[in-house]
């Protein structure tokens, strides 16, 4: 009988057993079939390898433990390019039907290209044009050696520029050491084409590329130092009389009063000619006109010319 009880123990440990381990088996296979809400998706989420190959309706939705994948950086938005105030001038073809000889030239301050008529390289007398350069070379120079020009001084360098004083001229050419001082013209701003003419101010020799260059060089401070540049541009703005002519008369009244200038204009009485020319001084930009014809025309006759060029040249 106990070996009986004994036997039956063991078959119901034995029975039981085996149920356990059916129960076990068969939860595995659950898990294995593919739908069942305990089959084994994390793995395959976890790395991000997207929909199972038994899938057909798109990728696997993202299982909420797996990590989030680093969003694209988004495409730095351009920034514009900062616009460039256009000038009140640019390069063009240049007619005008004039008795004589003319040549023009216009530079670009920002980028310093240098524009201009196939003949600007040819030189012309300054006449009173050249003052621009007398007037800073003085100040330049008395600020280099620590002076201050004294009210007689600044007076006569006033009427010089705004009157075309010849008078003053002549006295601030002898104190600047007369033609010596167009060879510092000639190296301060990096002329080409032009020289002095004994020791005759009047009779400087410019292109008018290398007009267009001293306005440039008057503009950025060469040429009369930063002390006085600023000083000297607004005389040359102020010039009135018989001298304001040319260029900046080609522009509106309110674009006129903000360009510098200093023409020249003198008979040549050997030669039966005119010498008229004329600089100026822009924002952005400098203008050089030289004309000569006959003398029975009259300056006005070269005013016009520099005002023609400007108009074709006006933006």
């Amino acid at each position: 009988m106990a070996a009986r009880r004994q036997g039956g123990r063991w078959m119901w440990w034995l029975l039981g057993g085996t149920a356990l381990i059916g129960l076990a088996l068969a939860g595995v296979g659950l898990r294995t079939l593919p739908g069942s809400p305990l089959s084994a998706e994390a793995a395959s989420r976890w790395e991000g390898t997207g929909p199972s190959t038994a899938s057909t309706s798109g990728s696997a939705p993202a299982s909420p433990l797996a990590p989030a994948k680093p969003s694209p950086s988004p495409s730095p938005t351009p920034k514009p390019s900062p616009s460039v105030k256009p000038l009140a001038v640019r390069p063009a073809k240049v007619t005008i039907d004039a008795t004589g000889w003319w040549s023009w030239s216009m530079i670009d301050r920002r980028t310093g290209k240098v524009y201009g008529s196939s003949n600007m390289a040819q030189t012309n007398t300054t006449a009173s044009l050249i003052k621009s350069w007398i007037a800073a070379d003085y100040l330049r120079r008395a600020a280099a050696s620590g002076q201050t020009p004294s009210a007689a001084r600044m007076q006569q360098l006033t009427i010089m520029i705004r009157d075309s004083d010849n008078e003053a001229a002549q006295s601030l050419w002898e104190e600047i050491g007369g033609s010596a001082s167009i060879g510092r013209l000639v190296k301060t701003c990096k002329l080409t084409d032009s020289s002095a003419y004994k020791n005759l101010w009047s009779n400087t020799r410019l292109s008018a590329r290398d007009t267009a260059r001293l306005g440039v060089c008057i503009a950025d401070g060469r040429a009369a130092g930063p002390k006085w540049t600023k000083w000297l541009l607004n005389e040359m703005r102020a010039v009135r009389g018989v001298g304001d002519f040319g260029i900046r008369k080609a522009f509106p009244a309110s674009t006129q009063k903000n360009i510098a200038i200093k023409n020249g204009w003198v008979t040549r009485d050997a030669l039966g000619e005119w010498h008229v020319n004329c600089l100026a001084i822009g924002d952005g930009w400098t203008m050089g006109v030289m004309t000569r014809y006959p003398v029975s025309l009259g300056y006005e006759y070269g005013a016009k010319i520099c005002e023609n060029v400007a108009r074709q040249l006006k933006s």
